[in-house]
C-alpha cells in the first residue's frame, strides 16, 4: 500500500477543468494528490474561481491560475507561471469540453458553423495547444498527458450532437500527439468515462437522467461510474504503472461500451 501511496511523490501535476467538487477533473486531482502529487489548478473565470479556490486549498494546490483555453495569451501565462514556480512539469490533465447548449438540444444537422468551430476549438484543439506549451517543461525522462472523452466519439448518442464530433477529433489528437511526443518519453492517453452528473453534463446534455438510468441498468457491472473510478484509472495511466501505454482510449464505464442489445 505504501508503494501505491508514493506513486506521484514529488511529481508536478497541472490540472485543467476543475469546476466544482463534482468535476471529473476533481476526482482525478484527489486521486493523484492522495498518492503524493503536487498540484496546480486552473479555473475559467471569476465565478468558477470561487468554487475552485476552496478545492485547491483542500489539496494544497501550489498554483491556482485563470485560463480560458481559447486565449493563447492565457495559456502562455499559465505555463510561464508553472515554469517559474516548479521549473518543469510531470503530468498534464486536460478535462475541458464545451459546446453551446442550443447546439446540443436540436438536430445535429442544424449545428451552426460558429457552434461547430467553437466545440472543436475548446474541446479538441485545446489539447494540442496545451500539449505544445507543456512539451518543453517535461523532463528528459518524459511525462504523461491525459484527457477525457466519451462514447459519443465512437457511437451516435442521442442529444450529444456536435460534442460527439468534437470528442472524435479529440481522440484523433490523442493518437497523433502520442506518436509525435513518444520519442520524448511523453505518453498521451484518454479516459472514456461513462456518464456522470457533472456541472457541464447536467447543464448541457438533454435527458441525462434517462441516460444514467439506462447505462446503470445495462452496463455489465450494473452501476454508473463515479469520479473516483475515473481518478483511480488516471492513477494508472499517469503513473509508472502505465509506463508502456500511450495513444490509448481507456473505457471506464462499467463495461457499457461492450454491450449491444
Amino acid at each position: 500500500m505504501a508503494a501505491t501511496q508514493e506513486l506521484f511523490e514529488g511529481r508536478r501535476v497541472l490540472v485543467f477543468g476543475v469546476a466544482n467538487e463534482r468535476s471529473i477533473a476533481w476526482g482525478i486531482t484527489r486521486a493523484l494528490h492522495a498518492r503524493g502529487a503536487r498540484i496546480a489548478l486552473t479555473y475559467l473565470n471569476e465565478v468558477l474561481e470561487k468554487r475552485v479556490r476552496p478545492l485547491g486549498a483542500e489539496v494544497g494546490a501550489e498554483l491556482l491560475l485563470p485560463c480560458d483555453v481559447s486565449d493563447p495569451d492565457q495559456i502562455r501565462a499559465v505555463f510561464d507561471a508553472v515554469r517559474a514556480e516548479w521549473g518543469g512539469l510531470d503530468v498534464l490533465v486536460h478535462s475541458i469540453a464545451y459546446a453551446a447548449r442550443e447546439e446540443m438540444q436540436g438536430r445535429f444537422l442544424d449545428t451552426s458553423r460558429a457552434g461547430f468551430l467553437q466545440a472543436i476549438d475548446i474541446s479538441a484543439y485545446s489539447l494540442v495547444a496545451l500539449a505544445r506549451a507543456a512539451e518543453p517543461l517535461f523532463p528528459s525522462t518524459g511525462g504523461s498527458i491525459l484527457t477525457m472523452t466519451y462514447l459519443g466519439a465512437d457511437k451516435a448518442v442521442p442529444n450529444y450532437n456536435v460534442m460527439g464530433v468534437a470528442k472524435a477529433a479529440l481522440e484523433a489528437c490523442v493518437r497523433y500527439l502520442a506518436v509525435e511526443l513518444g520519442g520524448r518519453g511523453i505518453r498521451v492517453n484518454a479516459i472514456s468515462a461513462g456518464p456522470i452528473r457533472t456541472l457541464a453534463a447536467a447543464g448541457g446534455v438533454k435527458g441525462l437522467r434517462t441516460l444514467l438510468s439506462m447505462v446503470g441498468a445495462r452496463a455489465p457491472l450494473h452501476r454508473n461510474v463515479t469520479t473516483g473510478d475515473v481518478g483511480n484509472a488516471a492513477v494508472f495511466l499517469c503513473s509508472d504503472l502505465g509506463a508502456a501505454v500511450t495513444g490509448e482510449i481507456l473505457y471506464v464505464d462499467g463495461g457499457f461500451s461492450i454491450t449491444a442489445m
